[in-house]
């Protein structure tokens, strides 16, 4: 079994970025509006900063209280929104039941939109554009197949999960590559027979372990999206990762997988919207 590490991914994505830090003589900035304090929503903005801080970029964080007003929400949007200084947003996601989120995804500017909050525009991915930006996450599955060299043209892949952040934008990316794909839902029947006779598997339902060995086969390769917290407050991901390990032949490791590779790309996204900003 490979264990496709997303360290090497990321640590050519993240140099590749520097250079052109360097070659432009931009200093990217990202800032990150996060309501509340959830462990996986700080999880993922400790691994933001340890990424941009090795680039020499920044990250400006705007921390709002769970209890904050629609009002106060959406004004502190606008202020990273309209700020010149700010080259990409991250809005932390799911917000409270409390908010809403349709202001933000209107509004946002299009050239900070670094994560597609707003639906629209994922109509590069549609059009199979190839400098189109995908949802980090979604694109970080990519750049690890890429990178392992794991075909996936004419190959089949199985994508659990159709959220707007990765499960649906996961899948028109690896339709855009030729692989024939099949996301399956809650309402899926047989899910696990799916995920057996497809050569690739993308875990991304959110659920803790819910991928087990019943799922797999040898001779696929399994890309675990999960970020979960278990009962110990340790991540793992969504498939049981000691008992899938050893049926199939490639997996992506929670920590240390897609995630890696997830913040990575987003420094790259703000980096090439700094560079763009600047002309």
């Amino acid at each position: 079994m490979t264990e496709l590490k997303g360290k090497p991914v990321a640590d050519g994505i993240i140099a590749a970025s520097r250079g052109k830090m360097e070659q432009y003589g931009v200093t990217p900035v990202l800032a990150i509006v996060r309501v509340g304090a959830r462990p996986d929503d700080l999880a993922y903005e400790r691994g933001i900063i340890r990424t941009f801080d090795r680039a020499d970029a920044k990250v400006e964080i705007r921390e709002l209280p769970e209890d904050v007003s629609q009002e106060d929400f959406d004004k502190t949007f606008d202020e990273v929104n309209e700020d010149p200084g700010i080259n990409a947003i991250l809005v932390m996601r799911p917000l409270p039941k409390t908010l809403s989120a349709e202001h933000a995804m209107k509004t946002i500017d299009p050239g900070k939109d670094v994560d597609l909050m707003n639906p629209a525009h994922m109509t590069g991915i549609l059009e199979g554009k190839q400098d189109a930006y995908a949802p980090c996450t979604a694109a970080a599955v990519i750049e690890i197949l890429d990178y392992y060299d794991i075909p996936i043209s004419g190959k089949k892949a199985a994508v659990i999960g159709r959220s707007l952040v990765i499960g649906k934008p996961v899948s028109l990316l690896l339709m855009n590559r030729d692989a024939t794909v099949a996301t399956c839902h809650r309402k899926t029947p047989d899910t696990e027979g799916i995920c057996r006779d497809a050569d690739i598997v993308v875990a991304a339902a959110g659920r803790a372990g819910m991928m087990t060995a019943d799922y797999v086969r040898p001779g696929q390769v399994v890309i675990d999206v999960g970020m979960n917290l278990d009962d110990n407050g340790n991540l793992t991901g969504d498939a049981d990762y000691d008992k899938v390990s050893k049926i199939v032949d490639a997996i992506t490791p929670v920590p240390g997988g897609v995630g890696a590779v997830t913040t990575s790309v987003l420094l790259k996204y703000t980096t090439d919207n700094a560079v763009r900003m600047q002309k």
